[in-house]
């Protein structure tokens, strides 16, 4: 009898013993798997996009799926700008331009604080070129219908010290120490080789032109020298740190004098045959960028609109 029981809780404590080990063993495979999914995703949050190789992307490639994701924004979102839509910078059309009995006038807003903006200028040796064959272009499919950027002031948007979406107030002594920061990344900086890469029109109906870096430094490393210069500027910048682009003009109606052909053409397929034509005629360009400005912008995109405006110009200091 006794040497029953003792089987008995013998055949139980094994049965216990395997229960509990399956248990144990089940839960240390999940609580690995767990780790490691956890691990996964970190390494998501914290590294840069890879590519198919599995390397990071370069500057470079960063600007191409950049370029490429906005040359498809007209198909995307249509032509919003023949519906007085919003611009790139959360403004309307008609909070920028006013169109009446054909002629087109800025409409200029103080803007207070004033924005205070860094960019690179771009040379009219190589902006007056590029004026003359968009004009040549669009003008006779426009007439009025067009905003053609001043060519004296074409350049490159790098990075705001203050901008409208996020006012940062400033007293004078204090742009003044701003503009000598400016001018001390400027004397840092060796001129930038460029070449432009392709002419996008986007939806709200800015004609930009997109560039890729030869040699010098890159944008990425001129938004960053900027950012430790400037402390107090707002966090979010309104363009991508990579991003290189130029506008050249804004579309502000539909295209007029179309030949025969082009009268059985959507209004889409003549936007991009006419940007097709001017790709083809100012596609691979390159130009040398030297200048870096510190602008005070007294109007809401004075650059943009030849408002009232105070620039600082800097010499790269190599």
């Amino acid at each position: 009898m006794g040497k029953g029981r003792i089987q008995k809780w013998w055949t139980r404590s094994v049965k216990i013993t395997v229960i509990w080990s399956i248990c144990a063993v089940t839960f240390f495979c999940f609580f690995r798997m767990a780790l490691r999914n956890s691990s996964s995703r970190q390494d998501i949050y914290s590294t840069r996009p890879t590519n198919s190789a599995g390397s990071s992307i370069s500057n470079a490639e960063q600007r191409s799926i950049l370029y490429s994701k906005m040359a498809k924004d007209l198909d995307e979102n249509g032509a919003s700008f023949l519906k007085h839509g919003e611009t790139s910078q959360s403004l309307s059309l008609s909070d920028l331009f006013t169109l009446k009995d054909g002629t087109v006038t800025p409409v200029f807003r103080a803007a207070d604080p004033p924005i205070r903006a860094n960019v690179l200028h771009l040379s009219t040796q190589f902006s007056v070129p590029i004026w003359d064959t968009v004009k040549n272009i669009f003008l006779p499919y426009f007439g009025e219908a067009i905003w053609l950027q001043n060519s004296s002031v074409y350049h490159f948007s790098m990075f705001h010290a203050s901008h409208h979406i996020t006012p940062v107030p400033a007293t004078e002594s204090e742009i003044e120490a701003e503009a000598r920061a400016v001018k001390a990344v400027s004397d840092s900086i060796c001129p930038l080789h460029i070449v432009l890469d392709r002419v996008v029109l986007t939806s709200t109906g800015v004609l930009l032109g997109c560039w890729q870096v030869v040699s010098g430094p890159d944008p990425v490393t001129i938004r960053a020298k900027l950012k430790a210069a400037l402390p107090r500027a707002p966090q979010k910048q309104l363009y991508n740190e990579a991003m290189l682009h130029t506008s050249f003009a804004r579309l502000l109606g539909h295209p007029k004098r179309l030949s025969e052909e082009e009268n059985k053409m959507s209004e889409l397929q003549i936007f991009h045959d006419l940007v097709n034509r001017l790709s083809n005629k100012i596609r691979g360009l390159k130009a040398t960028v030297s200048e870096l400005w510190y602008v005070e912008e007294y109007d809401l995109l004075a650059l943009a609109l030849n408002g009232k405006m105070k620039i600082r110009t800097f010499n790269f200091g190599c």
